[in-house]
């Protein structure tokens, strides 16, 4: 699944440096008062959490030079040649996706408010360009594929806006975080830290994922390898669907910042939405670093890799990243550190690279999934492995025999037998387990939840991912979550599994039976209205159903008995941990 492109050095069109200040893009006086009341008055948008992560970072700085969201001209050679237009290296496309109805209501040289989800006004854009790009084919080029397997490409096809804008910000005032305020820093007052304390040298080092006794022997050794102080600099904001909540991953930092011999290392926060791009990403990440004042970064292994494919392959190779950023180094004005995996030998009691380990190393390893179970079951964690309180912390979060949430959801058309399915599942769980279980029927919602929705897909949409949002709290809190609606859409059953991986299991259940037999089946006239024009935007009729390409289970509802077929879902209920039937 690795791209040539995706991999491969970036040639070098100019020679521009990173280099000059800071692009700081916050209003301030009179220019600030005036810019508030004029926001009341223009059309706005309400950001989305990772255009909220990219608009932090567009204002702070921290994405220097970019002094907005790109122009379609920017936008085309950063995803083409991985450069501004002005030739600056700039490796991911950074754009404002909005949808076609908020669109079709500007035109460039309009202003726009944007806002919280709140509605507090954070910014003003002022429109250079409005544009459809080929997502299709900046997902080729940006992360080496279009399959949706890959996290990042299913963000961007199935997640994604169809228009995006471009132009230049005005910032009114930051999003507000209420938490860790006090490790949260911008660019600017990170490097005034640095000077004022004589940090002349700092390694950074990116994370998603707690940080264990591997990860502090890498870090701190590679901080006295290159004399440095060391930044440890974890992403806060989006990261891959089913990671770590950042609150128990600032924790764990926090458990391990002591470790470090006094003054050595420092924690800040990264408000980053990540695209999980492998090596484009590790660049990108470089140049952020760099902007936070950093002068060498620690690349590892498989650096922002979303893991592995369906069939089990890395989706980029595992010294890619290393090897591209290696390559830009000097441009972009920051000293990579690369770093190999390190591994535990029993034997001599440490980590050694994994490289060099020799067949007399009793090498001791402990998978991600290995901790998760132990974790689970209180299981012992060796000492070896993680920080007592790093433990701690990991078992706060997953206390054992903690029952986890899962959604079940049934998608298909109109007569397909969903809602039987729904209600044999329901059945087959009461009779059988004390777990809290809810059906989330697609037309009671529609009475009660959805009530004065149309049937037009922006209304289809809002409809199912208002069902996703009652169905992924039900699984926060330990439940499981039956929904039956016909959800016709990729991109609101998308929205809604990543809603529920957050937090739960999801299982998406393909009812999968032919037209001809739901329309044969048919008890309330329904297709036959549609088939007259009576009746419009009906599903498989006037209206179309995107099928769901690779769901977790695909039943054809047509004869068969729906309590045998419902057997299934149990299964994979029971092998995902989320039930303890017998």
């Amino acid at each position: 699944m690795t791209s040539n492109h995706a991999n491969a050095t970036i040639a070098r069109t100019v020679a521009t440096a990173h280099g000059g200040e800071l692009q700081d893009l916050y209003l301030s006086g009179d220019a600030l008062i005036r810019a508030r009341r004029e926001s009341a008055r223009l059309p706005g948008w309400d950001l989305s959490a990772r255009q909220l992560n990219d608009l932090e970072l567009l204002l702070n700085g921290a994405f220097s030079p970019l002094t907005g969201f790109l122009d379609e001209a920017d936008y085309l050679s950063v995803v083409h040649e991985s450069r501004l237009a002005s030739g600056v290296l700039w490796p991911i496309p950074i754009a404002l996706d909005v949808d076609a109805a908020f669109a079709a209501q500007l035109e460039p040289g309009a202003r726009i408010a944007l806002r919280d989800p709140e509605g507090a006004p954070l910014a003003i854009l002022e429109l250079g360009s409005i544009y459809r790009p080929d997502r299709e084919a900046e997902a080729l080029a940006v992360y080496g594929t279009s399959d949706t397997q890959h996290p990042g490409v299913a963000a961007l096809l199935l997640r994604g806006h169809p228009v995006y804008l471009g132009g230049r910000l005005f910032g009114l005032e930051p999003p507000r975080h209420f938490d860790f305020r006090e490790l949260r820093e911008t660019p600017a007052q990170a490097r005034a830290w640095f000077a004022a304390n004589g940090w002349d040298r700092v390694v950074a080092f990116q994370t998603r994922n707690p940080i264990h006794r591997a990860h502090f022997e890498l870090t701190r050794r590679a901080a006295e390898g290159v004399d440095a102080k060391l930044l440890l600099h974890p992403v806060v904001g989006q990261t891959r669907p089913g990671d770590v909540d950042h609150f128990t991953r600032v924790r764990a930092y926090r458990e391990v910042l002591p470790h470090y011999a006094p003054g050595s290392a420092r924690l800040s926060l990264l408000p980053l939405a990540m695209r999980m791009a492998g090596p484009r990403e590790a660049l990108w990440h470089a140049i952020i670093r760099r902007n936070y004042g950093a002068t060498h970064f620690i690349i590892g292994r498989d650096h922002a890799g979303p893991g592995a494919d369906r069939h089990g392959q890395p989706w980029y190779a595992p010294l890619a990243a290393q090897e591209l950023v290696l390559a830009h180094q000097d441009e972009i004005g920051i000293q990579v550190v690369p770093f190999p995996a390190l591994v535990y030998s029993a034997q001599r009691g440490k980590y050694i690279n994994g490289v060099t380990a020799g067949p007399d190393d009793d090498v001791r390893d402990l998978s991600g999934t290995e901790l998760r179970q132990r974790l689970e079951t209180g299981a012992e964690i060796p000492g070896w492995f993680t920080f007592a309180g790093v433990e701690r912390v990991l078992r706060e979060r997953h206390p054992v025999n903690r029952r986890r949430g899962a959604v079940v959801f049934f998608t298909g058309l109109s007569g397909a037998g969903k809602s039987t399915l729904a209600q044999a599942l329901i059945s087959r769980l009461l009779e059988s387990t004390s777990r809290p279980v809810t059906l989330l029927d697609g037309d009671i919602v529609r009475r009660h939840l959805s009530r004065g929705l149309g049937f037009s897909r922006e209304d289809r949409d809002a409809n199912v991912t208002r069902i996703g949002y009652v169905a992924s709290e039900i699984a926060r809190h330990g439940g499981i979550a039956v929904a039956a609606p016909i959800a016709p859409f990729a991109t609101a059953r998308a929205e809604v599994r990543q809603l529920v991986e957050a937090v739960g299991e999801f299982i998406e259940v393909h009812v999968a039976t032919s037209l001809a037999t739901c329309e044969a089946r048919d008890r309330k006239g329904l297709y036959a209205k549609a088939r007259s024009g009576e009746l419009k935007q009906f599903t498989g009729i006037s209206d179309p159903y995107e099928a769901p390409v690779d769901p977790e289970l695909r039943i054809d509802a047509d004869g068969a008995d729906p309590y045998a077929q419902v057997e299934a879902v149990i299964a994979l209920l029971r092998e995902r941990g989320a039930l303890d039937l017998a």
